[in-house]
């Protein structure tokens, strides 16, 4: 808790991979924690069951489920992968495959299929966890694989250009139902909704059409001015994703916002788009955190795993620190990486290019959705002093300037020794998740 001074009177725990590592920063001035809740008020709490339930049986520009599926129709429920096991599928699965079968379809017209987009495949045993143990033991789930073109159906060509192929499997179902978790995102703005099909069930070249998007038009501009979290107003990779989604044009969608306590606490369903505004202004209610001034230092934890699983997700919570400190100021950055970074191109784009505009150019000739990931984390490197603690070998981040340190207490006495004491400071418990923003800016 605080003193009348505003300095930490004991020590804080943040998520680092599984476990909770402890911060001492009593030598600096924090101004506040910047978390879940912060922004206002959480509505009452139901459990969370109830809270799906509630979402299914009140959507949101559409009629029931029950009332759209015809007994004996077919289903695909769309589903993230391991790395949104936070949204806790486990729990609104059930539900909704309640919901199916009451309307009359039987497990074996319901079809899982995860919208890895280019992330790796999950294994076997992380499908049954995603699923849980109520319908572990009654479905499989299927990988969706963007390099599969036998398996892909083109739907069409956006006004962008991109072409749109699709997963066939998923296209041959009665109905289609995304499914996923909505949060702030650095290229789409927000991440749920559209995004279970571009990028989740697309071919890789659709992927890297629409993402490459994300870059200004120009060698030299970076990342788009529009590309960025909460924000959509001029995304064109945002814009180039609905069309996409049109042309799929799924029957229903069911997204979850997770709270503070990382328990579901509001969910939405219904019209994929229409029922996604809701759900962005439910997350902006409790995680769009406004705050009076920018700071010194932002002390930020991706949120623990699987967030932090590797560099390649690591980045999210970058984009939330830097807007909550002072351009040339200092992040520090917790993120464990127990598979490392990720993806080999992201790996490549760090190492082989030793300076900013090199790894640009080389976007701009080979654009990727992993050295996007590699570049933003360039990008923020360039504008802040970035300090990581993580289990990652040193070399790859030192080359972008980054300090790194094993443990907690020896990245804070090197940004005493460096920085001093005192430092206006913002705690993030999990970057992931929040968007810190100045009161009244409009973003």
């Amino acid at each position: 808790m605080k003193g009348d001074s505003g300095l930490i009177k004991s020590n804080i725990k943040l998520p680092y991979g599984k476990n909770m590592i402890e911060l001492d920063l009593q030598n600096h001035n924090v101004i506040d924690v910047l978390k879940s809740g912060n922004g206002k008020a959480e509505s009452v709490r139901l459990c969370e069951e109830d809270i799906v339930k509630k979402a299914l049986e009140t959507p949101v520009g559409k009629p029931r489920l029950r009332e759209i599926i015809k007994p004996g129709e077919s289903a695909c429920i769309v589903i993230s992968d391991i790395t949104r096991a936070w949204q806790r599928m486990n729990i609104f699965l059930p539900e909704l495959v309640r919901t199916l079968n009451e309307a009359g379809v039987s497990d074996q017209q319901i079809t899982f299929v995860c919208a890895v987009g280019s992330h790796r495949k999950i294994t076997e045993e992380e499908g049954k966890a995603l699923l849980g143990e109520k319908l572990s033991s009654r479905f499989k789930v299927i990988n969706h694989d963007c390099h599969d073109s036998e398996n892909l159906k083109f739907l069409g060509t956006t006004s962008f250009g991109t072409k749109v192929h699709v997963n066939r499997l998923v296209m041959e179902n009665d109905h289609i139902i995304l499914t996923g978790g909505i949060v702030f995102h650095d290229l789409a703005g927000w991440g749920g909704g559209k995004k279970s099909i571009l990028p989740g069930i697309c071919g890789y070249e659709t992927i890297m059409e629409n993402h490459a998007l994300s870059l200004g038009d120009n060698p030299g501009d970076g990342i788009h001015e529009c590309v960025r979290c909460g924000s959509i107003d001029g995304n064109r990779l945002n814009a180039d994703m609905e069309e996409a989604a049109k042309m799929v044009n799924p029957s229903f969608m069911l997204n979850v916002i997770v709270n503070s306590e990382g328990k579901i606490g509001a969910a939405v369903a219904g019209d994929y788009l229409k029922a996604f505004e809701e759900g962005k202004r439910k997350l902006d209610e409790t995680d769009r955190i406004p705050i009076d001034s920018l700071a010194d230092m932002v002390v930020v934890s991706v949120g623990g795993y699987p967030k932090d699983i590797n560099l390649y997700q690591s980045t999210k919570a970058l984009s939330s620190a830097k807007e909550a400190v002072k351009k040339g100021k200092i992040i520090l950055l917790l993120c464990q990486c127990s598979e490392g970074v990720g993806h080999p191109e992201v790996k490549s784009l760090l190492e082989n290019f030793d300076t900013h505009m090199e790894r640009e150019m080389e976007m701009r000739k080979a654009f990727t959705v992993s050295k996007f990931a590699g570049f933003l984390l360039s990008q923020i490197a360039e504008d802040y002093q970035v300090y990581c603690v993580t289990d990652l070998e040193p070399e790859i981040l030192e080359k972008l300037g980054i300090q790194v340190f094993q443990r907690v207490e020896d990245a804070l006495k090197a940004i005493n020794k460096k920085h001093g004491v005192n430092l206006e400071t913002y705690i993030i418990p999990s970057g992931s998740n929040v968007l810190p923003g100045i009161r009244g800016d409009k973003i």
